[in-house]
């Protein structure tokens, strides 16, 4: 856990999660355990995930040179239309009706890659990266390559927990139409600054993630908060070595009926630079999201209408990011 001193730890308020051990043979155990941390809150730690250190800390190191480089280099692999590559500080914007200005954070998407013969291949969600001259950053492509990898795995382990959680087969979310042939995004980001709320600036804006869930690796440098459900207070949740935060999304809100919520969080700088890399899962592009048959009854009928997966999804990111003709107006 992180590190503060008295004065400082005496006035921060942190958010105490569950921890699931994802090495537990009993997967019934554990799914008692995720439901409740769901209802409480939405937010959880995993343990015994399979993802070395070393492989984190190489993907933390290989993000921080990237970062380091010059404004015009990264302005070279400038995010396209299908949320491919940089986004600049100030590029997106989550809670517009409390920020004054953007995120002040800078970030780098990378998404699964499709085959060439991929009947997938051209849809916005499954096209090629976007990547840094290897000449300027040897070996940084094929770190976050196998980055990407490690963790969807993880994510795969913990879908199954949350079938479970859900009265539903464990393998319930492995097929194509979901977790097969998943939208999975890791994102790089850089926050820098100090926030101040009451001037409506923050590193990170209040928001809601999109997906089904999310695998989040820090740094350990304090930022992250979670606005509790009972009561609706903001509590920091911090890191905890070997373990990854992981929070749900708002599709898996609407696939329960509302039962597991999509919980509110934001980022303040504290003037310290702040790394992390969040690893976003949804089901596949074409996946119909509607209410689960375990989760509605006749007393309790379905809250949110069917949607399809890529249609929210890109609905969410047009809404919070800066149109793109912009940079084309500064170069």
């Amino acid at each position: 856990m992180e590190n503060k001193t008295p004065e400082v730890a005496s006035t921060i308020k942190v958010s105490s999660l569950t921890c699931i051990d994802l090495a537990n043979s009993d997967l019934h155990q554990s799914a008692v355990l995720l439901k409740q941390a769901c209802l409480d809150c939405g937010f959880f730690y995993v343990v015994n995930h399979g993802l070395s250190e070393e492989l984190k800390d190489e993907a933390f190191e290989q993000s921080k040179k990237f970062f380091a480089l010059p404004l015009e280099e990264k302005m070279k692999v400038l995010r396209n239309k299908k949320n491919r590559g940089y986004s600049p500080v100030l590029d997106q914007i989550l809670d517009p009706e409390n920020q004054v200005h953007g995120d002040y954070k800078e970030s780098f998407f990378i998404g699964i890659e499709g085959p060439k013969d991929d009947p997938h291949g051209d849809k916005p969600f499954y096209s090629p990266n976007t990547w840094p001259d290897p000449d300027v950053l040897p070996g940084w492509k094929a770190t976050m390559e196998k980055y990407h990898q490690e963790a969807l795995k993880v994510c795969k382990v913990i879908a199954r927990i949350l079938a479970l959680a859900l009265d539903l087969e464990a393998d319930y979310f492995d097929t194509p139409e979901m977790l097969g042939n998943p939208i999975a995004v890791m994102r790089l980001l850089h926050y820098e600054g100090k926030s101040d709320p009451s001037k409506g600036i923050y590193a990170c804006g209040a928001h809601t993630d999109y997906g089904m869930m999310t695998l989040l690796a820090t740094d350990g440098v304090m930022g992250l908060q979670d606005k509790e459900m009972k009561p609706r207070k903001w509590e920091y949740v911090p890191s905890i070595k070997g373990a990854y935060i992981v929070n749900l999304g708002d599709l898996l809100e609407r696939w329960s009926n509302g039962m597991f919520k999509s919980t509110l969080h934001r980022v303040l700088g504290n003037g310290h630079d702040r790394y992390s890399i969040p690893f976003f899962v949804e089901p596949s592009h074409d996946c119909i999201v509607e209410c689960l048959h375990t989760c509605q009854s006749k007393n309790n009928p379905p809250r949110y209408p069917a949607i399809k997966c890529s249609a929210y999804l890109t609905q969410r990111y047009e809404e919070s990011h800066v149109d793109l003709s912009i940079y084309e107006k500064q170069t």
